[in-house]
């Protein structure tokens, strides 16, 4: 089942950042506790998904309705931002730790994960709405050696990984498309 599980993980495209998680040993959650865990991820990934798509290709419509919703965005991220500091302030999160996952887990650094087969709940905050973990109930596994764990996620509903397979794959669109303007030349300006 290990060998699987990495397999399946390492076959995906995965988000790879430095996040506020932890990750914590405890029993496999019952049904009950797994389909509110569900529920409220599906929520998360709406909220973050909704959050982090910002319109940043330059739109050449300028109508005043677009104008209108480019300020109602801008309103709703900094509400967004105070409710996020009311209601878990800097100093209530979690330490940022180098993490890489998609649906099928995650590659976290081994320093304080239990060992290998054991339950564990993975929470990861987003900076676009850090009062909300996603809360990813898995088991340890073996994976890397190159002083990472491995953990894979179990009990995630189909709709659960479908969206945390499209967040991902937004994000690694985004850093692609990052990537490629950063390494255009720059046009010579006249002067």
């Amino acid at each position: 089942m290990s060998d699987e599980g990495w397999l399946a993980f390492s076959e995906r495209v995965a988000w790879d950042g430095r996040f506020h998680a932890t990750c914590e040993a405890g029993p496999r959650p019952e049904a009950a506790a797994l389909a509110l865990i569900n529920d409220r991820n599906a929520s998360v990934l709406v909220a973050v998904s909704a959050l982090m798509d910002r319109r940043s290709e330059a739109s050449e419509d300028d109508s005043p309705l677009t104008q209108e919703v480019a300020r109602l965005d801008a309103k709703l991220n900094v509400l967004m931002e105070i409710v996020n500091r009311l209601l878990l302030p800097q100093t209530g999160l979690p330490s940022r730790i180098a993490l890489r996952f998609n649906a099928s887990g995650a590659v976290l650094p081994w320093d304080g994960l239990p060992p290998v087969g054991q339950p564990v709940l993975l929470k990861i905050h987003f900076d676009a709405c850090r009062a909300l973990p996603l809360e990813l109930p898995g088991v340890r596994l073996a994976g890397p050696t190159d002083g990472k764990g491995f953990l894979g996620f179990e009990g995630l509903t189909e709709p659960v990984r479908d969206g945390i397979e499209r967040l991902v794959f937004r994000q690694h669109r985004r850093q692609v498309a990052e990537a490629r303007a950063h390494s255009r030349p720059q046009e010579p300006s006249e002067g």
